[in-house]
């Protein structure tokens, strides 16, 4: 297993979305979004860049390119439970399901990527 791999893409992917949820912040705070369209948005954009980076992860892998978006996905998960353990918040069930949004995405993504090679 090449952690490499997973933690540059785990980088990229965070820094994707610094950048986009940066604009997107941007825009709300200039009253150019509403509230409910700002979180609409930022969700969207989230999934939509861990479907890329995890099928760019999958169209690498040589077999079983779901296992590869799950990886990367539980990477994820590790990382905002930490940060949930961090900031004192408190676990909800709405976090949880959000994760395992999270971690459908990414192994789609793998899965569409291994099967367009």
């Amino acid at each position: 297993m090449n952690i490499k791999k997973y933690i540059k893409s785990f980088l990229i992917t965070e820094l994707s979305l610094i950048l986009t949820l940066s604009l997107t912040t941007l825009l709300y705070n200039n009253n150019l979004l509403s509230n409910i369209i700002y979180h609409i948005i930022n969700y969207i954009l989230f999934l939509l860049i861990l479907l890329i980076n995890s099928f760019i992860l999958g169209k690498k892998a040589t077999n079983k390119g779901y296992l590869e978006g799950i990886k990367l996905g539980i990477i994820i998960i590790i990382f905002h439970f930490l940060l949930i353990l961090l900031l004192n918040a408190n676990l909800k069930p709405k976090l949880i399901f959000y994760d395992l949004i999270l971690l459908i995405t990414t192994a789609l993504g793998g899965m569409i990527g291994i099967n367009k090679k």
